[in-house]
């Protein structure tokens, strides 16, 4: 490995996370020195069956040290892309699309059935089933935008049972199996991509009505995210959560470009 592998694979470094449940950054966090820009140009070509990210031809390294390739020539397209908007500096937070496909190839891949089993917990505990018990508006504005997505999901035999306040209520083993065998038709791209969905949205639901194109990422994240919207109506919009909420929207937005650029 040359030089510019090392780099490569050091520029993630920076962004990498430990583990998929901290994929989500925000602005104010650590601000790492940036590397250099230390090649020409960034495309995507062939390699080994699938469709690689390109510097200056040479394809580029994962953290773990694998190649940066995906299934699909347009998602390799698109992070090319990324990498070629970037100029003196290379900043790996404005990489989106690179991070997903780096998740998916060094942490999905390698423990597959660990990241099926954590999504098949999450579901036992999804937003779509914790209700508001008053103001009454706001229950009814739950019930209108959630119900739909638990009765989208009962008819995929994913049967999940709502409830008020915030006690945990035990859901149906038969559910949170039939939600195991669904993402097991995922490969670790778009199980990548739905953990990502899930972990900005809350619901495990949601995720998976994203990755099946059942919503799109913008009307997604407004209905999991009523309860923020309602209490800004109510109390006035805050700037700094105002920031928070637009950086995960345009994060889940990218999410949802990763998964059609998948085709």
């Amino acid at each position: 490995m040359n030089d510019n592998d090392d780099t490569a694979a050091a520029i993630f470094d920076l962004a990498r996370n430990r583990s998929l449940d901290q994929q989500v950054s925000h602005p104010g966090r650590d601000k790492p020195k940036l590397p250099k820009r230390f090649y020409m140009k960034a495309e995507a070509g062939q390699h080994d069956g699938s469709y690689a990210v390109l510097l200056d031809r040479k394809v580029v390294k994962t953290p773990s040290k694998q190649a940066l390739a995906v299934p699909s020539l347009a998602l390799a397209e698109a992070m090319a892309a990324e990498w070629e908007a970037q100029r003196e500096e290379i900043d790996p937070r404005k990489m989106w699309l690179t991070k997903l496909a780096n998740t998916a190839i060094d942490l999905v891949v390698p423990r597959r059935a660990d990241v099926i089993a954590e999504l098949v917990t999450y579901s036992g505990t999804d937003l779509l089933c914790y209700r508001a018990e008053h103001p009454a508006a706001l229950a009814a504005r739950q019930a209108a935008l959630w119900d739909p997505l638990l009765g989208w999901a009962a008819a995929h035999g994913i049967a999940l049972t709502p409830t008020t306040g915030i006690l945990h209520v035990a859901q149906p083993p038969a559910s949170l199996d039939a939600y195991g065998r669904a993402l097991e038709a995922f490969d670790a791209f778009r199980i990548a991509a739905l953990h990502n969905a899930v972990t900005l949205t809350g619901s495990a639901v949601i995720g998976l009505a994203v990755t099946l194109g059942r919503l799109q990422p913008e009307e997604a994240f407004d209905i999991a995210h009523l309860d923020e919207h309602w209490q800004m109506e109510l109390s006035g919009e805050d700037e700094d959560e105002r920031a928070r909420l637009e950086t995960r929207r345009s994060e889940l937005v990218e999410t949802g470009r990763f998964i059609r650029l998948l085709g």
